[in-house]
């Protein structure tokens, strides 16, 4: 078996104190992450009796198995950190982060995570729901008054229920094709003035639409008075101690270091016209980050409990099924509660595959991060059989999850 070097025995607890007072909470938020997201490994004794309950080393060296069969077989190249109950079972790299520099890949690889980056948008929002900035019941125009549709509330935004378009498919070439290339505002200024057709009535029908995750961000900025790249960092990436987090649009010659390049059909791929929009993507990361980023949201440690459960609420029934959206996260449903067993979201952008996938009951996350488009990434239901020590799972899982 590959050593998945000695990470593999840290166990990381998270534990917070939180407060129904929102100005009390405002004051002592930063504190209050810092020592949330701090490690605190457990004794060499507990360590050992966590691990021998969690079946660890057998659940390890299967995964091992799978992902040598993954990386050979389907080609993964990519990072990949599995954990349980904070002890991490598999952690490994494999392939290029840049295939002409033959460059190996490293634990501390920078990927980006397409729309998996929508997880931070829409914590970002509800921070500033928590502080009293903003109601999610606010309408668009109160933020941007010459927004030109009316009933699209913040909420609509989040679920992707606002029926806007996605403004990758509707833009004009004279936006799309400008040079510098376009930003949110851009975004903003054109729908503003074109007014393209909606696709349903707001509240209605979940459609998923970049274009709800790009204003989510000019919201924050508005809200905020600050950068997006600067409220994510101050009030995410900072306080929870992911120091190898970036958005694209940095100035910070940080994000270029060990920065992937994303590829598809064996070709890497430029920059793209819409890679300066962000919210909806453009979040760079590596897999222990996001376990950080994992264990800070399931931890408490970035919400208050009643603010990540309306996240996780699932919000579109129209269509039977197991699969949900609640406010920047997926979810597979148990149809007898109509609450989340999963909780996950993926990402795909321009050569980019990502994954976070993670169980409440149970307690394990599945971080998937590839800079080779490869669509097994999302199959992940033999991963679950080895997590959930059984044969089957729902069938359903392994269909498409966008």
């Amino acid at each position: 078996m590959i050593r998945t070097i000695a990470f593999l025995a840290l166990v990381v607890v998270f534990s917070c104190n939180n407060t129904s007072d929102n100005q009390h909470q405002a004051s002592h938020l930063h504190h209050t992450l810092v020592d949330c997201a701090s490690d605190k490994p457990l004794s060499p004794e507990k360590l050992t009796e966590l691990r021998k309950r969690i079946k660890a080393d057998e659940k390890a060296r299967r995964l091992d198995s799978l992902f040598q069969r993954k990386f050979k077989l389907e080609r993964f190249n990519g990072n990949v950190l599995i954990a349980q109950q904070g002890v991490v079972l598999y952690r490994n790299s494999n392939g290029y982060a840049q295939v002409e520099k033959k460059d190996t890949l490293r634990p501390d690889s920078k990927f980006q995570l397409a729309s998996l980056s929508k997880t931070f948008t829409a914590v970002a929002i509800l921070k500033l729901y928590e502080a009293g900035k903003l109601s999610l019941e606010d309408s668009v125009k109160k933020f941007i008054p010459q927004f030109p549709y009316s009933g699209i509330q913040v909420k609509s935004l989040l679920s992707h229920r606002s029926g806007l378009p996605n403004y990758a498919y509707v833009l004009t070439d004279s936006v799309r094709k400008r040079n510098p290339y376009p930003t949110n505002d851009d975004i903003v200024r054109w729908y503003c003035a074109v007014k393209p057709r909606p696709y349903n009535t707001p509240n209605t029908y979940f459609s998923y639409s970049n274009t709800n995750y790009a204003l989510l961000a000019t919201i924050v900025e508005k809200v905020s008075g600050k950068t997006f790249e600067a409220f994510l960092h101050d009030s995410i990436f900072k306080p929870l101690g992911m120091k190898n987090t970036w958005l694209v649009t940095t100035q910070n010659d940080s994000l270029n270091q060990l920065r992937t390049a994303g590829y598809q059909h064996n070709r890497r791929l430029p920059k793209d016209n819409f890679d300066d929009v962000v919210g909806d993507k453009g979040v760079y990361s590596t897999m222990d980050d996001i376990f950080r980023w994992y264990a800070g949201l399931s931890g408490g440690c970035v919400l208050r409990p009643e603010t990540l459960k309306e996240a996780f609420t699932p919000r579109s029934f129209e269509k039977r099924g197991i699969r949900n959206y609640g406010y920047g996260f997926r979810m597979h449903v148990d149809e007898a509660t109509k609450q989340p067993k999963y909780v996950y979201h993926t990402g795909w952008w321009k050569g980019y595959n990502t994954l976070m996938w993670f169980s409440p009951k149970d307690k394990f996350v599945i971080i998937l991060l590839s800079n080779r488009y490869n669509r097994s990434i999302y199959q992940i239901k033999p991963i679950l059989q080895i997590l959930e020590g059984k044969g089957e799972v729902d069938a359903e899982i392994e269909e498409g999850m966008f």
